[in-house]
């Protein structure tokens, strides 16, 4: 969660039952997506833009199985450096987020420095990501690597449900 001093855009029911519906599919054409929410066509395509232009939706993507797709690893990785300097947090956060296999990275505290979640082809791909993010790097104090088993949920979804007062 990010802490910002930018104020919170006011979002109606109309708005939240859009992202909501968006964030469930969003290959819905502006006329289906229209009609799961109520609105016109014109109301819909105005709301979503306005949704798009404020940077509350930030891309539209495909979500992919890697079951179906041969699945590779996902790695949850912890991230200790030596120097939290701004510029030496800021460095190795623009490399890791550089990096393709990559997918999430977070800057943590009380705990590790960053926690990155990664997903790579095998193990050798794995050990390619560790020269290039954490062993060049003489200030990488620390990396602990979880694999992942199985995964039993993976949900981007955020919810979008009126606050609370």
């Amino acid at each position: 969660m990010n802490v910002s001093t930018v104020p919170t855009p006011h979002l109606d029911a109309t708005d939240r039952r859009l992202l909501d519906s968006l964030q469930r599919d969003a290959s819905l054409t502006n006329h289906e997506l229209a009609a799961r929410v109520h609105v016109s066509p014109a109301t819909c395509l105005r709301r979503v833009r306005r949704l798009v232009e404020l940077g509350i939706i930030e891309r539209r993507v495909a979500l992919l199985s890697p079951d179906k797709l041969g699945a590779g690893l996902t790695a949850i990785v912890e991230v200790s450096l030596d120097q939290q300097s701004a510029e030496r947090l800021a460095a190795f956060e623009a490399r890791a987020v550089a990096e393709p296999a990559v997918q999430q990275c977070y800057r943590t505290s009380s705990g590790p420095d960053f926690v990155l979640v990664v997903y790579v082809r095998d193990m050798e791909a794995y050990h390619q990501l560790v020269q290039r993010l954490y062993t060049e790097d003489a200030n990488v104090r620390n990396v602990k690597t979880y694999f992942s088993v199985k995964r039993a949920k993976f949900e981007p979804a955020i919810p979008v449900a009126a606050p609370t007062a």
